[in-house]
C-alpha cells in the first residue's frame, strides 16, 4: 500500500470569467497525516477541495485517490473521501439518527447501527440521536455534519474551516477530536484561515495564496527554515533616534525607544549579533537585559503571502 492516499498534479480551475482560482497545484498527501491548508479568504482553498471531492470540475490536472483516478474512477474516490463544508446544510425536522444513517446508506454501506452508535457516541451525540437538527446548537450542528462525513467510513476526511461559528471551547473539542480520527488512521486536510488551528493541530502545513500553493513543509521545518528570531535589547537610557552607526543592523525601537529590536536568521553562518553588541559598547550604549523571539507560525504567513503579492507584481 503506497504512504500517499491523495496525489494531486497540476490543478487548475479558471472560470469563463478570465478568473483562475486554481493555478497549477501539485501537491501529495500521506496517509494518516493531519494537513492544514492555510490562506485567506478567497485563495483558493475551498476550490481546490471542492475538485478533489468531486463538486467541483477542473480545467486541467489530476488527482489520485489511493492510486486511482478520481474522475474515471469516481466511485472508489467517493467511499474514500469524506467532506465536512463550511456551510451546515442539513434537513432541519431529521434527526440526528436518521441523519447520520442516511448519509451512510448513501455510500452504499450497508446498515450498522452498532457502528453509528459508536461514531455518535465519540462525538459525544448519542445523547441528541433523536433529536431534530433544527434543535441543536451551531457547535451540535458542526459535530452531526463529522458525523455524517464519517458515516461511510472514508479514509481521507475534508474538514473545510472546522471552525467557523464555533466558539473558543468548541473549537478547542473539534481539535482533540480531529486527533483521536487521526489515532484511528483517517487521513485529515483542513483549511482553515485560524493560524493557532494548524499550529495546534497539523503534522504539515500548505500556504496558499491566489490560487497558488506557495509553501509546503513540515510545520516544524517551516517555521525553523522561514521563522526569523528577534534579539531584544532593553537599553539603560531610551534612545530618542537610532544612531547611523547601527544601520547595517536594520534596527528598530519600541516601547518609546527603551528596547532595541533586531532580527536574524538563526541558522545563518553569522547573525550579526556580536558586531551588534560590540558596536553598541563603542557607542557607549548601555543594556540591562537581552531576549530572543520565534517567529510564529503567523509571522511567516504573512512573510509568505506578502513575498508572494511582491513577486506577483514584480512578474506583471
Amino acid at each position: 500500500m503506497s504512504d500517499t492516499i491523495l496525489s494531486i498534479r497540476g490543478l487548475r480551475k479558471a472560470y469563463a470569467s478570465g478568473t483562475e482560482a486554481l493555478k497549477a497545484v501539485d501537491l501529495d498527501i500521506r496517509r494518516g497525516e493531519i494537513f492544514a491548508l492555510l490562506g485567506p479568504n478567497g485563495a483558493g482553498k475551498t476550490t481546490l477541495i471542492s475538485i478533489v471531492c468531486g463538486i467541483v470540475t477542473a480545467t486541467a490536472g489530476t488527482v489520485l485517490v489511493d492510486g486511482k483516478d478520481h474522475a474515471a474512477d469516481y466511485r472508489h474516490a467517493r467511499q474514500r473521501i469524506g467532506l465536512v463544508p463550511q456551510e451546515l446544510t442539513t434537513d432541519a425536522f431529521e434527526t440526528v439518527w436518521t441523519t447520520t444513517r442516511f448519509s451512510r446508506g448513501l455510500y452504499g454501506k450497508p446498515r450498522d447501527d452498532a457502528k453509528l452508535e459508536t461514531l455518535l457516541r465519540r462525538l459525544s451525540l448519542w445523547d441528541k440521536r433523536d433529536t431534530k437538527m433544527m434543535e441543536l446548537s451551531g457547535g451540535m450542528k458542526r459535530r452531526v455534519m463529522i458525523a455524517k462525513a464519517l458515516s461511510h467510513e472514508p479514509a481521507l476526511l475534508f474538514l473545510d474551516e472546522p471552525s467557523a461559528g464555533v466558539d473558543v471551547e468548541l473549537r478547542r473539542d473539534m481539535w482533540d477530536l480531529v486527533r483521536q480520527l487521526r489515532n484511528d488512521g483517517t487521513t485529515i486536510i483542513l483549511t482553515t484561515h485560524y493560524i493557532e488551528e494548524a499550529e495546534e493541530m497539523a503534522d504539515r502545513v500548505g500556504v496558499i495564496a491566489r490560487g497558488e500553493l506557495i509553501a509546503v513543509e513540515e510545520k516544524a521545518s517551516l517555521m525553523a527554515r522561514l521563522g526569523k528570531k528577534t534579539l531584544k535589547v532593553i537599553l539603560n537610557e531610551p534612545l530618542t533616534a537610532i544612531p547611523p552607526e547601527l544601520g547595517e543592523w536594520q534596527v528598530t525601537t519600541e516601547d518609546e525607544g527603551r528596547t532595541l529590536a533586531y532580527s536574524f536568521d538563526s541558522h545563518a553562518e553569522r547573525t550579526g549579533i556580536a558586531g551588534l553588541m560590540r558596536r553598541l559598547g563603542e557607542l557607549g550604549i548601555g543594556y540591562k537585559d537581552l531576549s530572543t523571539d520565534q517567529s510564529s507560525l503567523e509571522d511567516i504567513f504573512v512573510s509568505l503571502v506578502h513575498d508572494g503579492a511582491t513577486n506577483a507584481g514584480a512578474v506583471a
